[in-house]
């Protein structure tokens, strides 16, 4: 996997050269540099994590704490980078770091075709709620919402 040790740390605006060419890599409608800066500087209720490998970043996660939901909405791993564990470490961290602070329940929303990461969502109990039809508006393709009860346990 890599060399050096692997962090999940907070993401900063200095990640976000990094951050931003894994979106472009790993989106279609890839989040603009805006959109990423208001996250980092003026959204109370973001919680978002770069996972760093070797030193660089390699993976990252955008999320919402709202009440007692926690709302993942971008979470990416570097192309290079897929399929040795990453996404599923930083997932686990959402997941674990969501229960500590109160959350109940979690959500997002995926690509009707996107495979792998509905894979990876349901390995951690994620299941289909609702559809949410032409949610995509590069390609006209259908969301699904997935959510998963988060116990204390």
């Amino acid at each position: 996997m890599t060399d050096g040790p692997v962090a999940i740390e907070p993401m900063t605006v200095a990640d976000l050269p990094l951050v931003l060419a894994i979106e472009r890599l790993s989106f279609t409608s890839p989040w603009t540099e805006a959109n990423f800066r208001h996250e980092i500087e003026g959204n109370p209720l973001a919680w978002n994590l770069v996972v760093r490998a070797d030193g660089k970043v390699v993976a990252f996660a955008c999320a919402y704490i709202v009440a007692d939901e926690l709302m993942i909405n971008d979470l990416a791993v570097d192309s290079s980078r897929r399929r040795v564990g990453l996404g599923r470490g930083l997932l686990r961290h959402l997941l674990d770091g969501a229960r500590v602070r109160g959350c109940r329940r979690a959500t997002l929303e995926v690509r009707l075709g996107n495979g792998p990461a509905r894979a990876l969502y349901e390995a951690f109990g994620f299941s289909v709620v609702g559809r949410r039809p032409g949610y995509y508006a590069d390609t006209g393709e259908d969301a699904l919402l997935l959510t998963c009860a988060l116990s204390s346990a």
